[in-house]
């Protein structure tokens, strides 16, 4: 099976793996302070997601950042999100930390070795090497239940996302932008782009954008807004069209945050899988990017 069809398959697994989806249970507010999350690349953008749904109680933070101040994890609890359990600066920091808890699907990975309790991601997968999809809607959700008691509506939220992603199009370059709840779905939104095509593709928060990467911009480009739809964001779309900006607006018909971010990290993953299949292309991009995976690999692991 080609990366491409195993990415897409993954992403379907995902309607029947949220009407089965365990949350963890939420730990007190006290340990929540007491707590920081940290990961890289999509478990970060989980993790963000864990100090968005904790009204920042917890701290979200790069694991570099906590590997040369180490000082900061002697006295916590810190969550470390990694879906292969090897990420190298987890497994440094986990050897520093007062108390390390894995959240992985390898539990018998590095990083579980190296922490005292694993909290095990056990989302089905298409057990091909692909962009990340269902492992990170999995590792999104349970960080989120650490800190927050939630529920999950019963939308078709592949289908609500198929359908936004096939009316919209976009251009050569690419400005994702969220909110308090949304940005770390910006974030990992850019990385599909990144992962699939190799796409020029940035986020940022809504309100820092007008203030920094706007001035980047050029005609043509495209900027795409996970947030419900307000009157700064309206105001701020109006302006975009009226300086030759292509805006991309997708909905969902929900005031539930959780619904928001599950329907945004559809939209996500379903927006650049259908560039790739219209290219008719048969692997992701970062497959084929051998030259720079290896110096990833050699970064990461």
């Amino acid at each position: 099976m080609k990366t491409i069809e195993a990415y897409e398959k993954d992403i379907k697994m995902q309607t029947k793996f949220l009407q089965h989806f365990k949350r963890h249970a939420p730990i007190s507010h006290a340990q929540q302070k007491n707590a920081i999350f940290t990961g890289s690349g999509d478990s970060l953008a989980s993790a963000m997601l864990a100090e968005a749904f904790s009204d920042f109680r917890v701290k979200a933070m790069d694991p570099l950042d906590l590997l040369k101040s180490q000082k900061i994890v002697k006295d916590k609890t810190v969550y470390f999100v990694s879906i292969s359990g090897n990420t190298i600066s987890n497994i440094k920091v986990a050897k520093k930390a007062k108390k390390a808890i894995a959240i992985t699907s390898q539990e018998k990975s590095r990083l579980a070795n190296s922490c005292s309790k694993t909290i095990l991601l056990k989302s089905p997968n298409s057990d091909v090497f692909t962009a990340g999809s269902i492992s990170f809607l999995d590792s999104a959700l349970t960080c989120i239940s650490i800190v927050s008691k939630f529920a999950i509506e019963n939308f078709d939220y592949y289908k609500l996302a198929l359908s936004s992603a096939k009316r919209s199009k976009f251009g050569k370059r690419i400005f994702i932008l969220g909110n308090m709840y949304t940005y770390p779905i910006a974030m990992y939104g850019a990385a599909k782009f990144y992962e699939l095509l190799g796409h020029d593709a940035h986020f940022e928060r809504i309100e820092q954008f007008s203030h920094m990467e706007l001035f980047s911009a050029k005609k043509g480009d495209t900027v795409i807004i996970f947030e419900e739809p307000n009157p700064h964001n309206l105001q701020l779309v109006k302006h975009l069209k009226k300086v030759g900006l292509e805006v991309i607006h997708p909905k969902i018909n929900s005031k539930n945050k959780i619904s928001q971010i599950i329907f945004y990290t559809f939209f996500s993953q379903i927006l650049p899988l259908l560039k790739a299949k219209r290219k008719n292309q048969k692997d992701c991009h970062f497959v084929l990017a051998k030259n720079f995976r290896k110096v990833s690999d050699v970064m990461i692991y």
